[in-house]
């Protein structure tokens, strides 16, 4: 398998989780840090911590230091514009049936 297609498949992977795809909607509207998170999503700590580093695995948050707190931001803003996309599908595909 050529490696751009093993990607999208992690990507994929990764994105299908729920919890995933709720950090990355939340990284949508603003930087956070695991802990405002975790107030956000109503998740545990460590279950946040976990999955950001599943996407930050494979490329789509990174975070910065800034006094001792790690503060997650979405590497690449095309990431939005892939969300909405599937999101716009499955409307399409809800509507169609």
């Amino acid at each position: 398998m050529p490696e751009t297609q093993y990607r999208a498949s992690r990507f994929c992977r990764v994105l299908g989780n729920p919890t995933a795809y709720q950090v990355v909607k939340c990284l949508m509207i603003k930087s956070a840090t695991p802990t405002e998170l975790t107030s956000e999503i109503g998740l545990s700590y460590q279950t946040i911590c976990d999955t950001l580093r599943n996407l930050r695995n494979i490329d789509v948050v990174r975070y910065k230091t800034v006094n001792k707190n790690k503060i997650y931001f979405l590497k690449d803003e095309y990431v939005t514009a892939i969300l909405d996309s599937i999101e716009r599908l499955i409307k399409r595909m809800r509507i169609k049936k």
